[in-house]
């Protein structure tokens, strides 16, 4: 929980001064009760009553001011709230390296049949597009609601020969997204639009990257200069890094030892605000699709909750009142 108006909550502290004092009453009360008053006699002027009642009224009351110092604050909470709308990249890596058999039938052709799948279970009116990397990157399906266009071009990569370009991979995810931005920009602008305008970053349809890899960026624009990039779009990175540490791929006609690097992944995840994610068979890889897939679709909202706050601190007078009322026949 937090507040808008924090420094309100200093009214809570007559309210704890209060309740400090009621117990000091308490007590001054019960010892003088016993000093001037037989124990005989006791019996007689206090009625025998559960003691809870004698306290309860009270307590409510305090309770109440608690509550309305609180809401003098102006508390909020965070809950999760599903988005409408969304864009969603997968980035899968063709390098020769992702021939390796250690994950059946190789890691791409697992890859894919996973990224296929992750596709297919986005939310309606999610924009879905597909990149493919390898020495370069290209954007092989535009982000689209056409969920079948995307699985098309996703079963369709092959093997994208050497090198591994994860910077220019991001950097062609943050080209699509900001086409995006600058097609609704447009669609809801005047008739005459000036190309040199750029959309209001509050205003962007929530962008994600899931970028798939088994390996350290080898060619094109580095890693950290591209998460800058994306940081910039506001589009989160959320790495995988897929495959064992005894892979091998034959790679030109040799047999080639391809450990997967995890480094690379991590801090390019942890520098744009993503998670980082380690698979090493096909289920773990669908599990961790299903697990991004569960978080992307939605975001943390703060919401007031001052009139609910004031309302509790109300009833818990009101209810002390009609206790104190049925009891004592007093209104506290």
């Amino acid at each position: 929980m937090t507040f808008t108006t924090p420094w309100l909550l200093l009214a809570l502290v007559p309210v704890a001064a209060l309740a400090i004092a009621y117990v000091l009453v308490q007590r001054r009360r019960q010892r003088y009760a016993v000093r001037f008053a037989t124990l005989p006699m006791l019996d007689k002027l206090i009625p025998k009553r559960p003691r809870w009642r004698k306290h309860l009224p009270a307590s409510l009351v305090l309770l109440g001011l608690a509550s309305l110092g609180l809401a003098a604050a102006q508390p909020q909470i965070d809950i999760r709230v599903p988005y409408e709308r969304a864009t969603v990249i997968v980035a899968i890596d063709t390098s020769g390296s992702m021939q390796a058999d250690d994950v059946r039938p190789n890691r791409l052709e697992a890859a894919k049949s996973a990224a296929e799948q992750f596709v297919d279970e986005m939310p309606e009116g999610f924009n879905v597009g597909a990149i493919s990397f390898a020495g370069g990157a290209e954007v092989i399906a535009r982000a689209t609601e056409d969920r079948d266009s995307v699985r098309q071009a996703i079963a369709a990569m092959g093997d994208g020969g050497g090198g591994t370009a994860i910077g220019e991979a991001v950097f062609e995810a943050v080209g699509e997204v900001d086409r995006l931005s600058d097609d609704g920009a447009a669609s809801a602008s005047a008739p005459t639009p000036t190309p040199s305008s750029a959309p209001d970053p509050a205003e962007r349809i929530p962008a994600r990257l899931v970028l798939l890899s088994d390996g350290a960026n080898t060619t094109g624009r580095e890693p950290a200069a591209a998460a800058a990039a994306a940081r910039e779009a506001g589009m989160p990175v959320s790495t995988i890094a897929y495959g064992t540490a005894d892979g091998t791929a034959n790679i030109w006609g040799n047999e080639q030892a391809v450990p997967v690097d995890e480094s690379t992944l991590r801090q390019l995840a942890e520098d744009t605000d993503g998670r980082f994610y380690r698979a090493s068979s096909t289920e773990e890889l669908r599990d961790v699709y299903q697990d991004i897939g569960s978080s992307i679709g939605w975001h943390v909202e703060p919401v007031d909750i001052t009139p609910y706050v004031a309302l509790l601190g109300m009833l818990l007078a009101l209810v002390a009142g009609a206790l104190s009322l049925r009891w004592f026949s007093r209104i506290i």
